[in-house]
C-alpha cells in the first residue's frame, strides 16, 4: 500500500495524501523517496524554471520533495490555501524571491 501518490504535469507537483490512512511519517518518506525516483526515472524530474506544489503533506514529506527537486528548479512555489496563491519558499532564480505569491 502507498501512502500517497504523486502526479507531476509540466511544471505542477500535485500531492495526492490521505491523511486518514493508517501511515506514520517513518513510513511516508520511504514512499515519498521511492516515488521520486521512479519519476526522476522515468524522465519526467527534469527541472526548469518553476516548480509548483499543491496538495496536503506532513511536514516530513515536504522536506523530503525539497530536497529532491530543490536544486533541479530555479525555483520552488507551495500552494497556500489561505492565500489562494503559491508561495515562493526556495529560489535560485533572480527571477523569483522569496516570498514572491504566484498565481
Amino acid at each position: 500500500m502507498t501512502t500517497f501518490r504523486l502526479d507531476l504535469q509540466e511544471s505542477l507537483l500535485t500531492v495526492h495524501y490521505d491523511p486518514n490512512l493508517p501511515a506514520e511519517n517513518d513510513q511516508i518518506v520511504k514512499d515519498v523517496t521511492q516515488q521520486l525516483a521512479q519519476i526522476s526515472k522515468q524522465g519526467l524530474l527534469i527541472g526548469g524554471e518553476l516548480l509548483k506544489i499543491t496538495g496536503k503533506q506532513t511536514i516530513p514529506l515536504s522536506y523530503v520533495i525539497a530536497h529532491h527537486v530543490g536544486h533541479l528548479y530555479g525555483a520552488i512555489a507551495v500552494f497556500d490555501p489561505k492565500l489562494q496563491r503559491y508561495v515562493v519558499a526556495i529560489t535560485h532564480s533572480p527571477n523569483y524571491l522569496l516570498g514572491d505569491c504566484l498565481p
